[in-house]
């Protein structure tokens, strides 16, 4: 014991002697900090506070890029052949299927919640006019993350008289505050599609097509499926998946869209996976297709993945601008992939692409107005 009192005994009078004659505990940490060597001030004071910075900032870079590690890929997709082609009768095309043509149409219900995508609106509907039975729209007065918002819609109604003789419209209040879950609030809004579906008129055995206003089947793929006999009840729709425009073709394919044989009491109105049947190249999904800036801050902030928005400047109108240009992410997020090669191959910008080749009709027959949807264009009215 006598030892061990003596080293400390002489460890204090070398900081005495070192640091002066003062013995306050400020004395001591400063005391201490000078016997520190160059390797641990480096450690204690750049590397460990270099790493919870970078944990800060990338922390959701790291999680997706070891995605492979905690998550692992969904079941495949019995992948379903598609042949079209204009000049080929109905009657064919069921039979190159391995189905069989009806003596007349499947009725086709097209439902779909709607935010402010006015634009996408416009070209679906003006895509399945010529096939669709009833159109069904549910518009809420917030957004799935509690936000007010205006009914978008109504406002601007008179763009869509065209539908009016074949639309069941309705509005619902939001049902959650602000911060709540928003999965829950979407949860909620469906399950009023539902509701909605029935004052519509649906029956079993039409046809219901589920997706977002942005997820747009072409027109021959619904013709094709209310003309045979023969596909899956449930039936997924591979869409070619565009990001901020038709320039911008995402590798990853959007699969969410779906096809349903109504089914009273058994049909419900979702948006994730129902089965493993997937028609291919059934049409396109354009995500974050807008013609303003202002429109893309209101989504990015109102969607369910809001949580997204980590920091304030990712919403800085400059910074959108050259994202849309550029092909970059807008969370400054890694691909949402299940393997690290396909991770990696999927790093970095996306790809400009120049065709303009089989495209919803009505976007090409009004160029003027859509222009900003085609390649070549990618400055927003704001930007």
């Amino acid at each position: 014991m006598a030892d061990i009192y003596s080293t400390y005994k002489k460890r204090d009078d070398i900081c005495e002697d070192v640091c002066g004659q003062e013995v306050s505990r400020m004395s001591r940490i400063r005391c201490m900090i000078k016997s520190l060597d160059l390797r641990t001030i480096l450690v204690l004071f750049v590397i460990i506070p270099i790493g919870f910075l970078g944990i800060y900032f990338h922390g959701q870079k790291v999680t997706y890029f070891l995605r492979p590690i905690w998550q692992s890929p969904p079941k495949p997709f019995i992948q379903i052949p598609h042949y079209y082609h204009e000049n080929v009768s109905m009657s064919t095309l069921c039979t190159l299927h391995g189905w069989k043509v009806r003596e007349y149409p499947r009725r086709v219900f097209d439902a779909v919640l709607f935010n402010n995508e006015i634009d996408m609106l416009t070209i679906r509907w003006n895509e399945l006019y010529p096939y669709i039975t009833q159109f069904v729209l549910l518009e809420s007065n917030s957004t799935f993350t509690g936000i007010w918002k205006p009914h978008f819609f109504a406002i601007n109604r008179e763009k869509f008289e065209f539908v009016t003789p074949r639309l069941t419209y309705a509005t619902i209040p939001g049902g959650s505050r602000k911060g709540e879950n928003p999965f829950y609030e979407e949860a909620y809004q469906r399950v009023a599609v539902d509701r909605l579906l029935r004052v519509a008129g649906i029956e079993d055995d039409d046809l219901l097509i589920m997706s977002d206003v942005d997820e747009i089947p072409s027109a021959h793929t619904i013709d094709l499926l209310r003309w045979c006999d023969g596909p899956p009840r449930i039936l997924h729709l591979h869409l070619r998946n565009f990001l901020y425009s038709f320039e911008f073709n995402v590798e990853h394919k959007s699969w969410r869209a779906s096809v349903h044989r109504y089914e009273k009491g058994k049909t419900r109105y979702a948006h994730f996976r129902q089965t493993d049947y997937l028609f291919a190249d059934s049409g396109w999904h354009c995500s974050f297709c807008f013609r303003k800036i202002s429109d893309f801050v209101f989504k990015m902030r109102a969607y369910s993945h809001s949580d997204r928005v980590r920091f304030a400047h990712y919403l800085d109108p400059k910074r959108i601008q050259n994202v849309i240009c550029n092909g970059d992410d807008l969370y400054d997020m890694l691909p949402e992939e299940y393997t690290f090669r396909e991770i990696i191959g999927n790093m970095g910008p996306i790809p400009h692409s120049y065709s303009a080749v089989h495209l919803p009709a009505y976007l090409l027959n009004n160029v003027e107005e859509y222009r900003y949807l085609l390649p070549g264009n990618c400055v927003r009215e704001g930007g």
